[in-house]
């Protein structure tokens, strides 16, 4: 069983490479987003794309076991999707997400949404090939959901705590919530969330902007690393000749 899992996992990094390949050359900032059913994903992203129309361009790939409900969402914003259905699934793979890469325009210098099956377990072990992953969970999951579901934290860079208007009528307890996540991931940054009401979206917003700069910068830097390497090859046979 474990030669298997390992083989499966192995054979899904490979296909990950790939796309991460393909998506550094485009410039662009892949995000897996994960949570389980029911936290907000598919709004908070509505809302955010609403939010980075005409600043940013973006993509979604949209995951889930059946319909393109989801995927027709994102397409009545303006911005161009692609639904993976799973059938008995229970999370994105690498190799589905190439696929959906052929078919889909990526955004020279932006931002892919990678929106998993809403699941709190399975899509945790699968590198997509993305550049950040981001967990979502809303205020009326509980508290001790990053304790009892740690994998899916313990790989985020970004925690988003969403639904955080409805705190005050779900006795959400979200200082008791973000000690938890930090129990499990001490590493990664936490924001509270809404797709309505006054916490909004500013703060994600602005991580976005900055994830998004960080990327170009570091891709920028490594060409022109890469272009000095060249220029110091060539310089020896331009002397010899």
């Amino acid at each position: 069983m474990v030669e298997i899992e390992t083989g499966i996992l192995a054979k899904n990094d490979a296909y990950a490479s790939d796309n991460r390949a393909r998506l550094e050359a485009a410039g662009v900032l892949a995000l897996n987003l994960l949570s389980g059913p029911g936290a907000g994903k598919t709004t908070l992203l509505v809302e955010t794309l609403k939010a980075l129309a005409g600043r940013i361009p973006a993509a979604v790939i949209e995951g889930d076991q059946q319909t393109d409900n989801d995927a027709e969402r994102i397409r009545a914003v303006g911005v161009p999707a692609v639904q993976i259905n799973t059938g008995k699934g229970c999370h994105l793979d690498a190799h589905m997400v190439g696929h959906a890469l052929e078919k889909l325009p990526l955004p020279q210098g932006g931002v892919l949404f990678i929106e998993n099956v809403g699941n709190l377990v399975c899509p945790a072990a699968f590198d997509l090939g993305e550049t950040r992953r981001v967990t979502l969970i809303s205020v009326a999951e509980g508290d001790d959901k990053p304790l009892k579901y740690p994998d899916i934290f313990q790989g985020a860079d970004l925690v988003l705590i969403t639904k955080a208007d409805l705190a005050p009528y779900v006795d959400a307890d979200l200082a008791a919530l973000e000690r938890n996540i930090a129990r499990v991931n001490p590493k990664a940054e936490v924001l509270r969330v809404s797709s309505r009401g006054d916490v909004g979206l500013a703060r994600w917003t602005a991580w976005l902007d900055g994830a998004r700069a960080a990327r170009l910068d570091a891709l920028a830097s490594a060409a022109e690393a890469r272009a000095r390497a060249l220029r110091a090859a060539a310089a020896p046979a331009a002397k010899g000749a």
